[in-house]
């Protein structure tokens, strides 16, 4: 959303003269209360301005602007990636589940010998083929695993919103990331919380409200 020229200049009266009433927006203006409702409307909807009862108009300082949420929404997924833990198709599902605890990972990438994704495994993977008594040294992590195509993946130029909105739709709880084939880092429901709170940290420090 876009606020014209005018939503601008009242938000900007606001912030110098709150608190400020209708009557004294409008007469600074050079306009009737009546031409401007829909704009304060507009204001108060999206939470840029509060108003409080027999004193006015003033500026929210807790609603993150639109330029500030879009430059959260704009982050790319190289930026905020993580480390990737690979796996080698050969690989014993007994060394997935060592890899997966020792390195603290819901998920980890299955690779072929060229270093291309080819697959993922889960700790719900693993629990589903420990059940039936699997031989876990001599068993390859291929046969547990998810395989391509059926594995959501973004590319390094997508974006923190791309990546969260996958997540959510898809109901899994990483990313690869990966470009031609070959895997850059992942993204996990964790990496989409601890953005969010280090963009957060990020405003408190350069004393953005």
């Amino acid at each position: 959303m876009k606020l014209t020229a005018r939503q601008d200049q009242i938000l900007g009266l606001v912030k110098a003269k709150q608190p400020i009433t209708s009557g004294e927006l409008a007469r600074i203006l050079g306009l009737s209360r009546a031409a401007i409702r829909n704009d304060l409307s507009v204001l108060t909807s999206v939470n840029l301005l509060a108003a409080k009862p027999k004193k006015g108009y003033y500026y929210n300082p807790n609603r993150p602007s639109f330029i500030e949420l879009a430059r959260l929404f704009n982050l790319k997924c190289a930026d905020i990636m993580s480390r990737p833990v690979l796996l080698n198709e050969e690989d014993s599902l007994d060394q997935a589940i060592i890899t997966l605890f020792a390195e603290d990972k819901g998920t980890v990438c299955v690779v072929n010998q060229a270093k291309e994704l080819i697959g993922i495994i889960s700790r719900k993977d693993l629990l589903k083929i420990c059940l039936g008594k699997t031989d876990l040294k001599n068993t390859p992590v291929s046969l547990a695993m998810t395989r391509m195509p059926n594995i959501v993946t973004v590319s390094p130029e997508d974006t923190y919103i791309v990546a969260a909105r996958k997540i959510y739709h898809n109901r899994v709880d990483s990313l690869p990331v990966i470009k031609d084939k070959k895997v850059l880092g992942y993204i996990s429901k964790t990496t989409i919380t601890r953005t969010l709170v280090e963009f957060e940290k990020g405003k408190e420090r350069n004393g953005e409200s």
